[in-house]
């Protein structure tokens, strides 16, 4: 409140402002009054029952620029820059959540659809919202039409290890050889690993089969009540560093190729460092998809984390809770993150299942996206204060994990950096400066596109392009990187497939059955953890 107080807009930006919206305010009463609303660009107001009703279009023309001048005015604020960052992001979500197509008596499309259904839109619509109350959130699919193991997660393969934090899963051969090096790959613990096994034309999983790569894949607990004590540490030790031990002495090979996606990258690299301190480099390849590890600058996520919103939560759910540690249930992560970009992913199915009672159809990818995962308190706070908050992990010597002093220089693998160009919550430049921490060789490789979709981008699609550099060179600035590099169509997995390959050894027979001796198959994947919702 003390940073809001200091806020003001410049009298000469306000003067400007005021001007400018009497002036097209007056240009859109005359267009009304001559019956020149115009069609809108907007596609919440593109209908034709917008256009069909005068009132209606005069409404959402007067509303787009009551938005814009809002927005204009956030921008002109003086002020820190993250205090005026927390307006317009403010701003944005009032702006949002005001328009006139979010309410029945203000939606002319809806208000039809009512007539012509005879009430039932608004029937089916009070039922759906019936539905998601008993849920406890939005519904953005059609959730039933899904199932772990059924129609998603389907690739063939086994559970070979297991312990409280995850199940270890290998994936069926589907080439007579394979390198002799297998891939270890470590998904975020925030959702679920098979955002990388959703259907077998778009799974990367399969495809790094496909490519003869022995793949194992972490796939996280979703922690309960009797989780709720574990610790960074734990994550650690008792889980990335234990599934890096078991892909080794499964494949009988001294180094294994490692992936890590989003924080599943920040806790792989966390565990290399872990391990370097100790002597060992276990990782031949390191690959990093949208993945933070320099926190300096994170877009839109910094904007909720400081030292007072840090100390609540560990006051509330960490292990200095006067309460004891506490769980981050998944429902408050989906809900934040689905107002990053509110339009999509939460006003556009308040107006369709509510307002004209249509069930959102099934998409597994939004199937995916609602199958959310809890977070023990302890582990959440110690990466938001030492990552997001403090910066740290980039430091050499300055964190302590697992009763290691953690230097991310030390990792000697060669890694392999990605970053989604449109992506708001690891901006590619985020990503990007992860090039200038780590020691070993390194390519940095941005695709188009958002988080998701920029990294589930199969060739055969032949959708969205990619940009590799010129040469190795790294400079510190990665719009210095960007002017220098060249765009290529397509998808960028041939890129790293091709990477990879150069570092997964010599071919040998593909094993005929999954683990070994000691590690023998426990169930059929996906496994139970997945299947166990928040």
């Amino acid at each position: 409140m003390k940073n809001l107080a200091g806020l003001q807009v410049p009298v000469s930006a306000w003067s400007h402002l005021q001007a400018d919206y009497l002036k097209q305010a007056s240009e859109l009463w005359n267009r009304a009054l001559q019956g020149e609303t115009g069609a809108s660009a907007d596609r919440r107001f593109a209908g034709a029952a917008w256009q069909a009703n005068p009132a209606s279009a005069f409404m959402a023309q007067l509303y787009l620029l009551n938005a814009r001048t809002l927005q204009s005015m956030a921008e002109q604020v003086e002020g820190d820059e993250k205090t005026r960052a927390r307006l317009r992001f403010a701003v944005q979500q009032f702006v949002d959540a005001a328009a006139p197509s979010n309410y029945l008596a203000l939606n002319p499309e809806a208000q039809r659809l009512a007539l012509d259904s005879q009430g039932e839109s608004i029937a089916k619509g009070l039922q759906l919202l019936w539905a998601d109350m008993q849920r406890g959130h939005l519904s953005q699919t059609d959730e039933s039409a899904f199932e772990v193991g059924r129609n998603v997660a389907t690739s063939e393969g086994h559970v070979v290890f297991e312990n409280e934090l995850f199940q270890l899963l290998e994936y069926k051969p589907l080439t007579a050889q394979v390198h002799e090096r297998p891939l270890l790959l470590v998904p975020p613990c925030i959702n679920k690993y098979y955002i990388l096994d959703l259907q077998p034309e778009n799974s990367l999983i399969r495809y790094a089969v496909e490519q003869g790569h022995r793949t194992f894949v972490v796939s996280w607990r979703n922690p309960d009540e009797s989780c709720k004590s574990w610790t960074w540490d734990d994550y650690i030790e008792r889980a990335a560093i234990t599934a890096i031990e078991t892909v080794r002495e499964i494949a009988g090979t001294q180094t294994i190729n490692t992936l890590g996606f989003c924080v599943g990258g920040t806790i792989l690299a966390t565990a290399l460092a872990v391990l370097a301190a100790r002597g060992q480099q276990p990782a031949e390849s390191v690959t990093l998809l949208t993945t933070l590890i320099d926190f300096s600058s994170n877009g839109v996520l910094d904007l909720f984390v400081d030292e007072a919103s840090v100390q609540l939560r560990e006051m509330t759910i960490g292990a200095q809770s006067p309460k004891g540690p506490g769980l981050l249930h998944g429902q408050e992560l989906a809900t934040t993150f689905s107002f990053l970009r509110p339009n999509d992913l939460v006003w556009n199915y308040v107006v369709g299942n509510y307002l004209k009672g249509e069930a959102p159809p099934a998409f597994d990818l939004l199937y995916w996206n609602g199958d959310s995962t809890n977070l023990p308190g302890p582990m959440y706070c110690w990466y938001l204060r030492h990552t997001y908050l403090q910066n740290e992990l980039k430091i050499p010597g300055r964190l302590t994990v697992c009763g290691e002093a953690i230097d991310l220089g030390q990792i000697k693998a060669p890694v392999y950096i990605y970053g989604s160009r449109e992506d708001h919550i690891v901006p590619w430049d985020s990503a990007y400066r992860s090039t200038q921490v780590f020691s070993g060789k390194k390519r940095f490789v941005l695709g188009a596109s958002g988080h998701i979709a920029g990294v589930i981008n199969p060739p055969a699609k032949k959708k969205r392009s990619h940009w590799i550099g010129k040469g190795a060179a790294l400079p510190p600035d990665a719009n210095a990187w960007l002017d220098g590099a060249t765009e290529h169509a397509g998808s960028w997995w041939p890129d790293w497939a091709a990477w990879l390959a150069g570092h997964a050894g010599a071919h040998k027979p593909a094993p005929k059955t999954p683990g070994n001796r000691t590690h023998k198959a426990i169930e059929p994947a996906p496994g139970r953890y997945v299947k166990t919702r928040a």
